[in-house]
């Protein structure tokens, strides 16, 4: 998880913006990241793309019950990276849904324990909320979070095909020597 205090920081985010959740009006504020040039470099260096063509991130941060933040949106990016097979560019548009919600540290919303100190876990109820300390939060790293989520893992360039292993016609006819010490191995138990 990225440290979305702004202060504790060693490395800032690529696209860092800092939001002051004090400062927020009841109906929220709308938050437009868009990447310089430099950033784009810097977000293709820190996730090993070839390139980012373009990265937009369209927000809307508001607060949350008492003391917490929601952060909504869309964040979507044009990037290349190379194919695994061939190693040639292949482009790709990630969109993804950015989704949040943001506590104090200390908060009782981010305590999910019942007496005793044993957690209670839903698996099919809401996530748990991400904590923050302070009054600065970098939607950008959480930004870029969901922008490495859409990142294609194992990119292909339409048609390349990785073979496997030896192809039968080249198989050896005879067994090696490995595969008669391991005969004879089995012959002596």
């Amino acid at each position: 998880m990225i440290d979305r205090n702004a202060t504790d920081k060693k490395k800032r985010a690529p696209v860092s913006h800092e939001v002051n959740v004090h400062r927020l009006a009841r109906k929220g504020m709308a938050v437009l990241i868009k990447a310089d040039e430099s950033e784009r470099k810097s977000l293709a260096d820190e996730h090993d793309l070839l390139s980012v063509e373009r990265f937009t991130a369209d927000l809307t941060v508001r607060p949350w019950k008492a003391d917490g933040v929601r952060i909504t949106g869309t964040v979507e990016a044009d990037i290349t990276q190379a194919c695994v097979v061939t190693l040639e560019p292949v482009s790709s548009h990630i969109k993804e849904d950015v989704s949040a919600t943001l506590v104090p540290e200390g908060s009782r919303l981010a305590r999910n324990e019942i007496d005793g100190g044993e957690f209670v876990l839903d698996a099919e109820g809401p996530d748990m909320p991400d904590t923050f300390h302070g009054s600065i939060i970098d939607v950008g790293a959480l930004v870029e979070e969901f922008f490495t989520l859409g990142i294609d893992p194992y990119p292909r360039k339409a048609g390349a095909v990785m073979e496997a292993g030896q192809p039968e016609d080249e198989a050896p006819k005879e067994p090696g020597p490995l595969y008669e010490g391991l005969r004879k191995l089995g012959q002596k138990s």
